[in-house]
């Protein structure tokens, strides 16, 4: 039989429409999940308690009131009080570069949070685009299933009347049973994807339908990606507020060394005339502070080899998404060309109908085209997965 027809079956249409799909909701999904996911929320709370603390570290120290009453040791009626009330506080340089320093903190403390959302975003996304597989997969076991009942019955009935052995009719039967056993697989698969989406949405019913993938087209210009990725990355932006922090602690440590101050009233009875007056004081830091500029300064060299690690981590994976992604997106043009040379399903059983191919020929034919494009879609998959790593950024 001649092999120059085009596949018109549903198998090459569920392979190859999610190559023209325009829309999909895998964005409204991802929305539901980031209002209702708990670990969100938790770590929303979890900020938002790291930045009242930081809050904290800048504010004034408590007043303090003492009272003394002192009596003679002859005479129990002489009495002397004793009334002071205080206030201490640092430089006042200090509280300026503490506001400072906790505006950077809380910006660090978005960045990392930030990671948190995205990682859990791009979780959800991939378990999206599996469920987009399983449906496709779904549709060509659907057909393969009426395609091996219909032969089951046709041969049933050749059996009877004895234009067919046992041997053929028994092979159907097995292909019959495995396609659902395989049918059985995949729903299992499936619903246990769209309750780990679900899982994800807060336990929440989410609806998600769809049987296409978005359109990402591969960029060719790797210079250009790796601009945008490396730019864009969460935890290298992480790791650069972070750096500011550490380098304001260090300014920070280094004022710590100004003297702090007291300010308060002191009321005396001792001539048994009140005296009212001022209380000014003065704390040196010679001791508490010491050593503090050098640890800011080892942290924040310790942050700034992060950032160099992670910058070069950052490529090296991009380079590696890139090849993987290259190479799937070569695979399928492949498998897209090779299925517009394929026999057509139709054909084959018109063929096998008719006696012009043998049932083993038969099933050696139709094996290779479904596993044909079941490999294609698990590529597709691939290939998606691998693109949303890349740009995860934009999530």
């Amino acid at each position: 039989m001649k092999r120059s027809i085009f596949i018109h079956t549903l198998l090459l249409t569920v392979a190859c429409s999610s190559l023209h799909a325009q829309g999909n909701s895998i964005d409204q999904v991802l929305s539901s999940i980031e209002a209702n996911n708990k670990e969100l929320q938790a770590n929303a709370q979890l900020v938002a308690s790291q930045k009242l603390e930081s809050r904290t570290e800048n504010n004034l120290p408590d007043p303090t009131l003492s009272y003394a009453h002192l009596w003679g040791s002859k005479d129990k009626n002489e009495t002397i009080g004793e009334l002071v009330i205080s206030q201490s506080f640092d430089f006042p340089s200090l509280y300026a570069t503490r506001g400072k320093l906790n505006r950077l903190r809380s910006g660090a403390y978005d960045s990392r949070a930030d990671i948190v959302r995205q990682d859990l975003l791009l979780q959800a996304k991939e378990l999206c685009l599996d469920i987009i597989m399983l449906r496709q997969q779904k549709q060509i076991l659907d057909e393969r299933l009426r395609n091996a009942e219909e032969l089951a019955a046709l041969y049933d009935q050749r059996l009877q009347t004895g234009d067919a052995n046992s041997l053929e009719t028994n092979k159907i039967k097995l292909e019959l049973l495995n396609v659902k056993t395989e049918a059985s697989m995949n729903e299992t698969t499936l619903q246990n994807k769209l309750q780990a989406l679900q899982a994800l949405n807060g336990n929440i019913p989410v609806t998600f339908d769809d049987t296409q993938y978005p359109v990402v087209p591969f960029p060719s210009d790797y210079q250009k990606l790796k601009s945008e990725v490396v730019s864009s990355d969460r935890t290298l932006l992480a790791l650069n507020n972070e750096s500011l922090v550490a380098r304001k602690q260090i300014s920070l440590n280094r004022s710590q060394w100004l003297p702090k101050l007291e300010l308060g009233y002191r009321r005396n009875t001792e001539t048994g005339t009140p005296f009212n007056g001022v209380v000014v004081g003065f704390s040196f830091p010679l001791f508490e502070n010491r050593n503090k500029v050098k640890i800011a300064k080892t942290q924040a060299m310790n942050i700034d080899l992060q950032k160099e690690g992670t910058a070069l981590q950052v490529e090296s994976e991009l380079s590696q998404l890139y090849q993987e992604a290259k190479s799937l997106h070569t695979s399928m043009k492949e498998y897209e060309q090779t299925f517009q040379s394929q026999q057509n399903l139709e054909l084959l059983k018109q063929a096998l109908k008719g006696g012009q191919i043998s049932m083993i020929e038969f099933f050696v034919e139709v094996s290779v085209l479904y596993q044909s494009h079941l490999n294609y879609l698990q590529l597709e998959n691939q290939y998606q997965k691998a693109m949303a790593k890349i740009y995860k950024n934009r999530l």
